[in-house]
């Protein structure tokens, strides 16, 4: 698996900011995505082009992706001749609606697909994209999905529809056999507690990992995708039991059957990661 399979934390770095790009990579963050879209205004996107270029001559990490512009960009080939640099690792391609635009990158690119869901279109075509081999992972772009459904997403209303499009990618995911999905950013950067429950009810919807804008949601996000110090506990001692009792058994009120088995021996595996 690469990677951006497995990432927990993905955080984006403006494009047209080179003076950032090696201090992203050294922030703790699985993967960095060096956005080329909307963190980049439209008169500075040629020379964020020229001077990630430059730098990708020279740097030696293998967790690069490049979010381009979506395929209906004026300059979106300019975006795929310098997605297909051999240090870039995999391409975000926003508002994806289903497997064809896909298809084009990957072939364009020759690099894995992150594919951005922000669309009512792209939610409802999830388990076709999912289902591209080049995809590697559905990505939930909440901001966007929010202002495509008319939706406040702070509200209570909006929060459950945003929970459903969640609950909508994780299934995808799981069908198609990819990797789980990873969370949309949490825009308030000063608010720790509100990231933490945010991650965790993202991990709880089977996420396995969430975009950051700053550095400093790099660990709060790692450790609402690590299993509790009770869950941790749970497996091992579900495990322990299984010597002494080779068919279900009961543990501590408990059922322990062979699907208890697998998801006590899942958390264990989380927790060495």
């Amino acid at each position: 698996m690469t990677i951006f399979e497995t990432a927990r934390s993905l955080l984006f770095v403006p494009a047209d900011r080179p003076e950032r790009f090696d201090k992203a990579l050294n922030r703790g963050a699985d993967g960095v995505i060096i956005d080329l879209e909307d963190a980049v205004a439209p008169i500075a996107k040629s020379a964020a082009r020229a001077d990630l270029a430059d730098w990708l001559e020279t740097t030696k990490a293998d967790n690069i992706c490049i979010r381009i512009n979506d395929v209906a960009y004026p300059d979106h080939n300019l975006d795929l001749a310098l997605a297909s640099h051999p240090n870039v690792s995999a391409v975000m391609l926003p508002k994806v609606d289903g497997a064809t635009c896909c298809c084009s990158v990957s072939a364009a690119t020759g690099k894995p697909i992150l594919a951005l869901i922000e669309t009512a279109k792209g939610l409802t075509m999830a388990n076709e994209v999912a289902a591209v081999p080049t995809v590697f992972r559905l990505v939930l772009g909440t901001i966007d999905l929010a202002l495509d459904l008319g939706i406040d997403g702070d509200t209570e209303h909006g929060v459950s529809l945003l929970d459903h499009a969640r609950a909508t990618l994780t299934i995808a995911s799981r069908a198609a056999g990819i990797s789980a999905p990873v969370d949309g950013v949490h825009t308030r950067i000063d608010d720790q507690t509100g990231l933490g429950l945010a991650s965790t009810k993202a991990h709880g919807l089977g996420f396995t990992g969430m975009l950051a804008i700053h550095p400093g949601q790099i660990e709060v996000i790692h450790q609402a995708f690590l299993p509790t110090t009770d869950q941790t506990a749970w497996a091992q001692r579900v495990l322990e039991n299984t010597a002494n009792n080779p068919g279900a058994f009961r543990l501590d009120g408990q059922m322990i059957d062979a699907p208890v088995l697998a998801q006590a021996r899942r958390v264990l595996e989380r927790a060495r990661e």
